[in-house]
């Protein structure tokens, strides 16, 4: 899939024929380093420095006098541009890493991807738009198989998101000496999710392989364990982990903002803090629509405007005829609904 990229203000710009994704800097002034923001703080954001752009290489580069982390501020000009991590950004002023030393970000490179959610009206928020990470090439759905419960129009909201920012798509099964996974498997099949499963104390291999030499960005809701395989993926990353509440079955956040970290064979993940919903109000209809490929086809014989949510939707007809599975078309309507303000905060 050809991937999009986005200009300073975030629109979205059409690759050319032949065209690649950019991946240096053009510096707004002549001595600006290149930096990738690994994490942001009130204000202040620390940024990785080094020769080369850090996606993943199996080459150890930690003993080069060069790779430093420098934290920074956002310079005057760039006005209200917001800066996040995974961003890539132009630095002057004092780069050398020091104590009590700040540059200046002058200049955030065009993003070749952009993970955004929507905050919905349980947050009280009225669906502000929300930049999760930019530049990551793979999104990693972390559920538990049980607690908590997966919740499937999670997942189904993720996908969506991703599928929005042209972001590839991993499905990772957490807890599987818990309760097996051939129920959830066989619901993301036929959409081609590719999956992987672990549980605690187990081998992380095939997840490992998936990750090495890109940029991914981890995201379900609390108490799935994803603290926990980010803890056993990067030994040094100290990862707050919690507990499933008993009485609620959800967890509570222990990531509270998200985080750039490298992986030992090369490739970085973003761990980000655990979410209880995933808003899609910045996400169109037909976005939402193709999300879904064994569903499209229904849609042919729908009369001009639909909304796949009411009477006269030819999707109803074409799921009864067994074309699609009916879970697949509930979650779809739950989706639509939700971009118009219905809460989606249930298993």
């Amino acid at each position: 899939m050809r991937k999009r990229e986005y200009d300073e203000d975030d629109v979205r710009v059409r690759p050319g024929k032949g065209s690649r994704p950019r991946t240096r800097i053009r510096p707004a002034h002549e001595d600006a380093v290149e930096g990738f923001v690994v994490a942001v703080d009130r204000g202040r954001y620390t940024t990785l420095v080094e020769p080369e752009r850090p996606r993943g290489s199996a080459q150890k580069r930690k003993s080069s006098p060069q790779r430093r982390l420098v934290v920074a501020m956002k310079a005057r000009e760039l006005g209200r541009k917001g800066i996040v991590v995974g961003d890539r950004v132009a630095l002057v002023g004092d780069v050398s890493g020091r104590p009590d030393t700040l540059a200046r970000v002058v200049r955030v490179e065009p993003r070749t991807s952009m993970l955004r959610r929507s905050a919905d009206d349980t947050e009280d928020t009225d669906g502000i738009e929300r930049p999760v990470v930019a530049n990551a090439d793979q999104l990693v759905i972390v559920t538990a198989l049980a607690d908590p419960p997966p919740r499937p129009r999670m997942i189904d909201r993720i996908l969506v998101a991703a599928f929005d920012a042209e972001i590839d798509t991993l499905l990772c099964l957490t807890k599987s000496d818990l309760a097996p996974p051939d129920d959830l498997v066989s619901l993301y099949e036929p959409l081609g999710v590719p999956h992987v499963v672990v549980h605690k104390g187990g081998s992380l291999e095939e997840l490992r392989d998936q990750l090495t030499g890109r940029i991914s960005v981890l995201v379900g809701h609390s108490g799935v364990g994803k603290s926990t395989l980010v803890n056993a993926l990067v030994p040094d990353a100290n990862r707050a982990v919690s507990q499933v509440n008993a009485v609620t079955g959800r967890g509570r956040h222990t990531s509270t903002s998200a985080v750039a970290l490298e992986l030992p064979a090369g490739g970085w993940i973003i761990d980000t803090p655990g979410v209880r919903s995933f808003g899609l109000a910045h996400v169109s209809v037909e976005t939402v629509l193709a999300a879904f490929p064994d569903l499209i086809e229904g849609t042919v014989t729908c009369p001009k405007g639909c909304t796949h949510l009411g009477d006269g939707c030819a999707l109803d007809a074409w799921v009864a005829a067994g074309n699609a599975d009916p879970a697949r078309l509930e979650s779809l309507r739950r989706l639509l609904a939700s971009r118009e303000g219905t809460p989606d905060d249930t298993p």
